[in-house]
């Protein structure tokens, strides 16, 4: 799978002039958990998240502290004052595995998807890889069913336990490992089996 295959096409975005309260809000209402910040030609000038626009955001609660607390002046008002100006980016034509790896092995949860000419072009978040991987096996069956019978191999039926689909085809044909290629293209598949 492909990242391209997987995105949020057309992503919620701000500019580095947006006030940090409508930032919260964006992330409040699309239940996201960052932002592609962006310039007027849609290139990536960086990323913004929950935690950049919350971190200096709360002031200190006098009820806590024994000691007064000092009034706080220097809470950031723009996107630009908080977000992060490097970005880490993947392409549309990336392997989903590899956009995964990044998403498991770091803190980042969402990454920006950016076409060649340097311009978002989507999301992508782990609940984005969640949602996909959670779809019923019988949706997956009748997915790779419809696709295997649109490029021609409709003789072969995939059964599908636990995202698992299990190819089974005619006896001799030549075509068992397109037919297991074309069924790893369907979003959701965790692995292909002939039987």
């Amino acid at each position: 799978m492909l990242a391209r295959e997987l995105m949020t096409p057309d992503p919620v975005t701000v500019t580095e002039s947006t006030p940090v309260k409508t930032a919260l809000g964006l992330l409040a209402e699309h239940r996201i958990t960052s932002l592609p910040v962006v310039g007027r030609d849609g290139a990536l000038h960086g990323v913004v998240s929950e935690a950049d626009l919350i971190k200096d955001i709360v002031a200190p609660d006098r009820r806590a502290h024994e000691v007064p607390v000092h009034e706080w002046l220097d809470r950031p008002m723009l996107v630009a004052q908080v977000m992060s100006p490097h970005a880490i980016t993947v392409h549309p034509e990336d392997d989903l595995a590899d956009v995964v790896e990044l998403l498991t092995s770091t803190t980042i949860k969402s990454v920006p998807v950016v076409g060649g000419d340097g311009r978002v072009v989507g999301m992508l978040s782990r609940s984005d890889v969640v949602r996909v991987l959670a779809r019923a096996d019988d949706d997956l069956a009748s997915d790779v069913d419809e696709l295997l019978t649109s490029v021609g191999l409709g003789e072969w039926l995939a059964e599908v336990r636990d995202g698992v689909v299990s190819l089974t085809g005619p006896d001799g044909s030549a075509d068992g490992e397109t037919a297991v290629l074309v069924a790893r293209t369907v979003p959701g598949v965790v692995e292909v089996v002939r039987t």
